[in-house]
């Protein structure tokens, strides 16, 4: 995407464009053939950077179709006549009937990739990095100066345009999709369709993003980029730095070139563009440069060619705002036939390798004694039914013993009539007989008499204390005359 993107609130985005900026000479506009003669010097200088032109000595992309889901594609522009083919436009209804609408973002993109040039010779204006690769052109987004702009955003019914356009780019021959585009969303239907182009061999390159910030600042994952499978691409500067406006975060894989940009417009121009846009659009050629080469290597080989083969790495093998480094082309396609010849290498034998020594005789046939195999059978059968018959009776036998209530003790020894229990352990018996005990003699009567009752009444005791009752007088005593 180019810088001052717009971002659907539903999840899928609408993408924007920087002005057209005019190539011109000296003092006045210059004549068409001097614009497109400084249009592809500014090209070439920019595919040098990646080392594009070196690699099409090995692969210029012929045989491959790349499906270019944006704003749609001016069919007629000079650099790309002959190699569009256009699908179905997704944003149908958003724009008011009879709009035309400029193509603006999408014709940039699809000259980047597979640009052929124009002029006597082709010599002049935009050659892609695949330049014999086809276009399949399919509108999911509109450009932010459409006046449907608004209602492509706000409205549900577009949620799934982009995810629509990869499944209808799957089925009409795409071996690479390249989406210069992105959301915050991660919708269902959109991780569904890029998991169905991935698992139909389909590479799948897109922007990582234009919401970044000077420094290191953690920039929100952006969707489709963001998806596992998918190449993520940041962008640099011509000496391989990070744009300052490029996302980073651990979804970026590699980057490439994303500041002034040079590429086609509808009505032919050329414009010049900043952006993760052409930085994907860079990639998803290289891509179609890999397929084109080695058409038998999966998605992850071709993700794994671009990675492996990468310029200007950073420090520790990678960083969340370059990914594992530039794109080299050249590079990028010599890695794909280091992988391509390990792949061909079969793990296994050949059909005509055999195991040991050789091919043997014929095939010696083993005849068995039916009636031994059925005998051994027959006790093996046996064998195990006594086996569960004993088993069933060991546990009925179990479960009888553990239904039988418990026995009761042996009662107690009878106590004494009119005696409780003894609250401690009753003695043990001797074992010989008790001895009787002798009685003993009872005494004889004392030899005196015992003392006669005194002749004078006895006085009863007296309380003593400051409480008792007064002493009698006391009386005198009177002789018994009989004395």
């Amino acid at each position: 995407m180019l810088r001052g993107t717009g971002v659907r609130s539903g999840g899928a985005v609408a993408v924007g464009l920087l002005a057209a900026l005019s190539v011109a000479t000296g003092s006045g506009v210059a004549s068409a053939q001097s614009i497109g003669q400084q249009v592809r010097s500014a090209d070439i200088a920019t595919l040098r950077q990646i080392d594009v032109p070196a690699a099409w000595s090995q692969s210029k992309g012929s045989g491959v179709t790349v499906a270019v889901l944006d704003t749609g594609v001016q069919r007629s522009a000079a650099d790309l006549t002959g190699q569009v083919t256009v699908g179905p436009d997704y944003t149908t209804g958003a724009n008011p009937p009879g709009y035309a609408p400029p193509h603006l973002h999408g014709t940039y993109i699809c000259s980047i990739i597979a640009g052929h040039g124009s002029g006597p010779g082709n010599a002049e204006g935009m050659i892609g990095v695949a330049p014999r690769a086809r276009i399949l052109s399919v509108r999911v987004i509109l450009d932010d100066q459409e006046p449907g702009f608004v209602v492509y955003n706000e409205n549900a019914s577009y949620d799934d345009a982009i995810a629509n356009g990869i499944t209808y780019a799957v089925r009409h021959g795409a071996e690479v999709i390249n989406m210069s585009l992105g959301g915050t969303q991660a919708t269902r239907s959109l991780r569904v369709a890029v998991a169905y182009a991935i698992a139909h061999n389909v590479v799948v390159v897109a922007a990582a993003g234009n919401d970044g910030k000077a420094g290191h600042a953690f920039t929100p994952y952006s969707y489709p980029a963001s998806f596992t499978g998918v190449i993520s691409v940041a962008a640099v500067g011509s000496g391989g730095k990070r744009a300052s406006f490029s996302d980073q975060n651990s979804s970026v894989v590699v980057s490439a070139p994303g500041v002034s940009v040079v590429g086609a417009g509808p009505g032919g121009s050329y414009l010049v563009g900043d952006g993760t846009s052409p930085a994907s659009a860079f990639v998803a050629g290289i891509a179609a440069l890999i397929r084109s080469r080695y058409p038998h290597l999966s998605p992850v080989q071709v993700m794994q060619a671009i990675v492996t083969s990468t310029r200007r790495q950073p420090a520790h093998g990678y960083s969340p705002g370059v990914g594992f480094g530039e794109v080299d082309a050249a590079a990028a396609v010599t890695a794909a036939g280091r992988l391509a010849a390990a792949s061909a290498r079969s793990a296994g034998l050949a059909a005509t390798a055999h195991f040991g020594g050789g091919p043997g005789g014929p095939i010696a046939v083993i005849h068995r004694d039916r009636g031994l195999i059925i005998g051994l059978a027959a006790t093996a059968v046996a064998a195990l039914a006594a086996f569960a018959v004993f088993l069933v009776l060991v546990i009925a036998a179990v479960r009888r013993r553990r239904a039988q209530p418990p026995q009761s003790a042996a009662p107690p020894p009878a106590q004494p009539p009119g005696y409780g229990a003894s609250p401690w352990p009753t003695e043990p018996r001797l074992p010989w007989p008790a001895e009787t005990p002798t009685p003993r003699p009872t005494e004889p009567p004392m030899p005196w008499p015992t003392a006669p009752a005194p002749p004078w009444p006895t006085t009863p005791a007296q309380a003593v204390g400051p409480y008792a009752d007064p002493a009698p007088d006391p009386q005198p005593l009177q002789r018994n005359p009989d004395d």
